[in-house]
Parts: C-alpha cells; structure tokens; sequence
C-alpha cells in the first residue's frame, strides 16, 4: 500500500489530525517526535494503539497535529486518531483494537455539563435559609 492515509480524531475539544504514509516508524505528534511529547501518561496512552499493532508500525510514518482543548484532550484525539489511521491501513487491527478498549475507534462524546441560570455551578442547587 504506498497511498497517504488521512483521518481525524476528536476528545471534548481537542482535534487532531493523523496523516500515514509508508516509511520507517517516525511518529511525530505536532512536529515533535513521540519520545518527546508531553508527560508519561499521555506519552503511554498515545502509544496503546502501537503497542497493539505491533511490527506494522516500522512499515508506517505517522503525523498527527492537535489543536483545541486541553493536553489530556489532545493526547486521547491523537490516540483516537492514530488508531483509525492504522485501522484503515490494515482492517485486522479493527478487531484487536476493539477488544482492548472501544474509545481507540469510537469517539467519547462527553463533554462538560453548562451552568444553569443564576447559578455557578452546573449541579448545585443553591441551599435555602427560611430564617
């Protein structure tokens, strides 16, 4: 398969855009090499779905570029993202990726609860004094 791979992510309200071409298993997420992005956890979480394909990852180049939200956000979008690439680069990965945790192909579509009127927080009720 010599064809560029284009897909997208999303988490609350991070994107991320993932792009895989055949190469030699540079990953780089917003121009960084993985090995260098962000904290451990989100290191680890965006490498689950590499760890899961195994050897096809050192036939593949993968560049992601996130924007919007939070670091969190953004690492699970690129994760999320990283995963549909491979996905649809290889279709045997759907279902091990499925059976490890269904949020690497299907966007968590949660996002924050609004505050309500005259309030300043979106579950709290204001206590009532009747004295």
């Amino acid at each position: 398969m010599s064809k560029t791979i284009h897909v997208s992510g999303t988490r609350k309200m991070a994107r991320a855009r993932a792009t895989l071409n055949p190469g030699k298993g540079k990953i780089k997420i917003n121009g960084v090499f993985l090995e260098n992005y962000g904290g451990e956890f989100n290191r680890l979480r965006i490498q689950e779905p590499l760890v899961l394909a195994g050897d096809i990852i050192k036939k593949v180049d993968i560049s992601v570029i996130t924007h919007g939200g939070g670091v969190n956000g953004q690492s699970d979008a690129a994760r999320l993202a990283i995963a549909r690439a491979l996905v649809v680069y290889d279709k045997k990965l759907k279902m091990v990726f499925n059976e490890y945790d269904r949020l690497l192909l299907v966007a968590d579509v949660r996002r924050k609860e609004v505050c309500k009127p005259n309030d300043s927080k979106a579950r709290a009720k204001r206590q009532k004094s009747y004295r």
